[in-house]
């Protein structure tokens, strides 16, 4: 007769390793951490912070063994396929609340206010002040309590996360790496929206700036445009970023300013100061030589004949055999008795 305590154990009778898979979606990392950009760790360790950290090992393996099938970013949700040990693979969801339009409104605005923001993140890159920008809006980046993360998997393991939500976890990680937008997409913004955004806000035209800029340098142009107050065809430009702090001043001719670039801001002196230093300045900036080249006696030896040369005289035999100066012979027996 079965009784309720031996339901749960036989639940997981049927079950044994997981199915092997291939093609899956494999952690790039072998070993050790998972996660490489501030973001993705960051991530991680928020859900270390919610008492996950030994249950997210548990998938680790999963992860690294391609058990993930598939793994979908889309605002407030992640779906993910982990295969187990059945043959159909378990659906797995982890939500997350998307931003509403206004607080994304208002982040936009305050990313746009500043050139380095809106250059970093044209060029692919979340900088780290920008959790602090989330955070003054009253929007975080990253959850704040693990009551947020709505986990879901068709598995019939009770634990919160099982192993195949840790797996998505860890490949969720790795996504970031990737694409840091992936973050900011599931909060709600995808990345041609919050750029196109972005370039509004500051006054470029979409079509001025390269969809899928690399460098910081193809940003400059409309960055610097932006930043200068120059008016647009169709109206003025914002007051933004630097542009609060420069609007007060005198506007300078670009042939004036060119040609007092070169000018020192302080009056130089008629002779610049020199420099003096002694014949044996190389020696003292090295370290003791090695037994096998000579020792202690080879730095003493060395010094003794800069001094000569300093002096314009070359060492005669005779002082070399007094100890002013060395011989190439006496080198080598300095080598060889160094070694003895």
């Amino acid at each position: 007769m079965t009784t309720p305590d031996d339901r749960p154990a036989r639940r997981f009778d049927e079950y044994g390793p997981p199915l092997r898979v291939e093609g899956g979606l494999r952690a790039r990392s072998t070993r050790g951490a998972i996660g490489q950009s501030w973001w993705s760790r960051r991530f991680l360790e928020v859900l270390e912070s919610f008492a996950l950290g030994s249950r997210l090992t548990r998938g680790r393996a999963y992860a690294r063994r391609g058990q993930v099938l598939r793994l979908d970013v889309s605002p407030g949700e992640v779906t993910a396929e982990v295969q187990g040990s059945r043959p159909t693979p378990y659906p797995v969801r982890i939500g997350l609340a998307a931003h509403p339009e206004e607080v994304w409104r208002r982040i936009e605005a305050e990313l746009a206010g500043q050139a380095f923001f809106s250059a970093r993140l044209l060029a692919g890159d979340l900088p780290g002040e920008l959790e602090g920008v989330f955070a003054e809006a009253g929007a975080p980046l990253f959850p704040e309590r693990v009551g947020e993360l709505a986990q879901r998997c068709g598995c019939p393991d009770f634990a919160v996360p099982c192993k195949h939500l840790a797996a998505t976890f860890y490949l969720l990680a790795e996504a970031f790496d990737a694409d840091p937008f992936q973050l900011l997409h599931w909060r709600g913004r995808s990345r041609a929206d919050l750029l196109d955004r972005l370039r509004s806000l500051r006054g470029a035209h979409p079509a001025d700036t390269p969809s899928d800029a690399g460098t910081p340098d193809a940003l400059m142009p409309d960055a610097l445009a932006s930043d200068a107050g120059t008016p647009d065809v169709g109206g003025a430009v914002p007051v933004l970023g630097a542009a609060r702090a420069m609007a007060g001043l005198p506007a300078v001719e670009p042939d004036e300013e060119l040609a007092r670039f070169w000018l020192s801001p302080t009056p130089l002196p008629d002779q610049p100061p020199t420099l003096a230093t002694g014949p044996e300045l190389l020696l003292r900036q090295l370290g003791p030589p090695g037994a096998g080249i000579g020792g202690p006696g080879l730095a003493e030896r060395l010094r003794r004949a800069y001094r000569e040369f300093g002096r314009g005289e070359a060492a005669s035999p005779r002082e070399f055999g007094r100890g002013e100066a060395a011989s190439p012979r006496e080198f080598g027996r300095g080598e060889a008795a160094s070694e003895r």
